[in-house]
């Protein structure tokens, strides 16, 4: 089975950072990438599943967040809130969100199945709450503990984001509406 496939979004300048894992190893892990790259890459690599970490949908009008996230918050851990589709646009802040959007549209017209995912919430479930660890060091040492074998020596955060984005792929998950999270 696999592989598995997980897309950390950036916006249109910063690109994707992408990693396709099997049930042990890292395969690749590739930095940069437009949708146009991301949407080759599966079609080559054929995942069973691809996990973006950006949201799939946005509040309703006149909402401040999504329920989804509302559970994740009261379950797992934080999460920023996605505004309405009306406050991205022209919103800097939330270029990487209306990449994420670009990506799952073109994403839809691939026979793979797509799951949205929030790395912070796979670290705390792998790993505990961050606590007082800089954010770096906490997800290094929960990439670290989950044991793949094929990962750099040196990693960014965008990197292993995506690796968690990859093993959430994976699965299994808890599924918070849209928002798939592994199981502790």
């Amino acid at each position: 089975m696999g592989p598995w496939m997980g897309v950390d979004v950036g916006a249109a300048r910063k690109g994707f950072d992408v990693a396709l894992v099997d049930e042990r190893r890292l395969l690749a892990l590739r930095s940069r990438q437009s949708v146009a790259d991301v949407v080759a890459w599966v079609r080559e690599a054929a995942p069973v599943c691809v996990a973006v970490d950006s949201p799939r949908s946005c509040a309703a009008p006149g909402a401040t967040h999504r329920a989804d996230e509302r559970a994740l918050r009261a379950a797992v851990c934080g999460i920023r809130w996605t505004p309405p589709r009306s406050a991205l646009d022209g919103n800097p802040y939330y270029a990487w969100i209306v990449e994420g959007l670009r990506l799952y549209d073109a994403l839809a017209a691939l026979d793979v199945e797509v799951v949205e995912c929030f790395p912070t919430a796979a670290w705390t479930r792998w790993h505990g709450p961050r606590g007082a660890r800089s954010r770096a060091d906490w997800s290094r040492e929960a990439l670290t503990a989950r044991g793949l074998a094929g990962v750099p020596t040196r990693t960014n955060q965008d990197e292993r984001d995506a690796i968690a984005a990859a093993l959430t792929a994976r699965g299994p998950v808890e599924r918070f509406g849209e928002i798939a999270v592994p199981v502790a």
